[in-house]
């Protein structure tokens, strides 16, 4: 510590030394930097606040209609990017201020300016914007500031009208690509249809589907055939009974007289009687009962005493027999009835042959089949992802011309002047009254320096032990300087001096800010 304080001690002493060297460079210095303060010409700033109004009332109404973009971060990115060098050598154009600027080289240490010193500040979190800009004139700094303004503003909606131009002009090309996509498609599927037509099916069965159902209409076409052979068959049965019988029913159309005398109305009144009799007795008792045994036996003789009256009452009508007749309503009716089933027989032939020919037909293409169908649905699976595809492109365009037509109409983001470019009516650069005090500190900080500089190139040794450690070799003595009067007289003088001189230089410092804060108060 000692030691530590020897230095400063030997350190002050040797820039008193030179302590009129430090006053006039600290003189110099006051001086040029008062004179640099007073002649560093005057900054005027022009500001404006800008509004960005996000909140729009067609948004929500809007809502999955529309692409909602996400505006707030788009206004963000477009201050943080809006001072760039294209839209400042625009913002040059605007404000004349290229027309001092002849050289290319002016031109670019102008835009290297003007984006080192133009500013935009998010005031808060409400979208509010500060555009401000410092220059010598106010009036060349309020136009700067309206320019500003209006690229600000015309760069947001000319970027969002390209962003929409830019995706319309995409899905179109898209739209474009899927349309002939798609036409190819529909192309191959034409032609696998027209090649494999026999497979296919309007209710879009497959061939296994086809096959069961002209199996079961093959089954039914057969049972269908069947029935009408019967009928046929029956009929025929019919017509020849009938032609059997046609002789008795003309003789009785023809000679009723003989008919009254063939029928037996007594014998047969009395069957029916015991028949029902019989009947009402099975009801009561068994087969063995003596009445329902008596019964039986009476209805057989009965009918055994009816068959011999018919057979001699046919015998008598035999030897005079009538005209044989193939014109009764029963014989044509039979007749016609038997034409109708040949028809239908014929028809149920031909439906059973076409239907066996179409089933071995179906079995035959069974074996090609399940590959053909493969073919088909991966065909069909890549027409219907394309056509997806489409229909989604689709919407998007008219979602995105929806979106353009909107931003058009009302505005997503709303731009709103809160206030207009003004500059300010005095200056707000240099702070003078803050250069001053920072002129005296360099002042002072140049003189001690060059004092203490002077006292290293001219070194002076003030005590033994100084000179002991630099010189190294053992000392023997000291000789003090004792002063008379004279000198300590004139060592006052010079002290005296030199606080004068240190006076003048803090009075200086005193005078220069009454006359700032004189100015201040004029200019304000």
């Amino acid at each position: 510590m000692d030691e530590l304080i020897g230095q400063i001690s030997t350190a002050a002493k040797g820039m008193w030394k030179h302590r009129w060297l430090g006053m006039l460079i600290a003189w110099l210095v006051m001086v040029i930097g008062v004179a640099i303060v007073l002649l560093v010409p005057d900054k005027y700033e022009a500001t404006a606040r800008i509004f960005v109004d996000t909140q729009s009332i067609l948004k929500p109404l809007m809502s999955g209609l529309a692409v909602q973009p996400n505006v707030d971060q788009q206004v963000v990115m477009l201050s943080r990017t809006l001072i760039s060098r294209p839209n400042v050598e625009k913002l040059i154009r605007m404000a004349d201020l290229d027309l001092k600027s002849q050289s290319k080289a002016a031109q670019e240490a102008l835009v290297d300016e003007l984006m080192k010193t133009l500013e935009i500040k998010n005031v808060g979190r409400d979208n509010l914007y500060v555009l401000s800009y410092r220059d010598t004139s106010p009036e060349k700094a309020k136009k700067v500031v309206q320019s500003l303004v209006s690229i600000f503003v015309e760069s947001s909606l000319g970027d969002t009208r390209n962003d929409s131009n830019t995706a319309r002009r995409f899905i179109d090309e898209q739209i474009k690509t899927y349309v002939g996509k798609l036409e190819e498609a529909e192309a191959r599927l034409k032609d696998f249809k027209v090649k494999n037509i026999e497979i296919q099916n309007a209710d879009g069965i497959d061939m296994a589907g086809q096959l069961g159902a002209i199996s079961s209409q093959l089954d039914q076409a057969r049972l269908d055939l069947r029935e009408a052979e019967n009928a046929r068959d029956a009929a025929k049965r019919q017509l020849d009974a009938e032609k059997s019988q046609n002789t008795d029913i003309t003789s009785r159309s023809l000679l009723q007289e003989s008919a009254a005398v063939i029928s037996t109305p007594e014998i047969d009144g009395r069957i029916e009687v015991q028949k029902r009799n019989l009947d009402m007795l099975l009801q009561r008792f068994t087969e063995q009962h003596p009445d329902v045994a008596s019964t039986k036996r009476l209805i057989e003789e009965l009918e055994t005493l009816r068959r011999k009256e018919l057979q001699e009452l046919r015998k008598t009508a035999m030897a005079n027999p009538p005209a044989v007749s193939n014109n009764s309503l029963a014989y044509q009716e039979l007749n016609r009835l038997l034409a109708t089933s040949e028809v239908q027989v014929a028809s149920l032939r031909a439906r059973v042959g076409e239907y066996a020919a179409r089933f071995n037909r179906a079995r035959e293409l069974m074996k090609t089949a399940p590959q053909i169908e493969a073919e088909f649905a991966q065909m069909n699976r890549d027409y219907d992802i394309n056509k997806k595809n489409y229909n989604d492109l689709v919407a998007r365009r008219e979602s995105a011309a929806l979106s353009g037509d909107l931003e058009s109409a009302a505005g997503v983001a709303d731009f709103r002047l809160i206030d207009p470019p003004r500059a300010s009516p005095k200056p707000v650069a240099p702070n003078r009254l803050l250069l001053m005090p920072v002129a005296l500190l360099v002042a002072l900080g140049a003189g001690l320096s060059t004092a203490l500089l002077a006292s290293h190139m001219h070194a002076v040794f003030f005590d033994a032990r100084s000179l002991r450690d630099v010189v190294g070799l053992p000392l023997l003595g000291v000789v003090a300087l004792v002063m008379d009067s004279e000198a300590a007289q004139q060592e006052k003088s010079d002290l005296k001096k030199f606080v004068g001189a240190s006076g003048a230089l803090l009075s200086f410092f005193v005078m220069g800010m009454v006359v700032l804060s004189l100015m201040s108060g004029r200019a304000g």
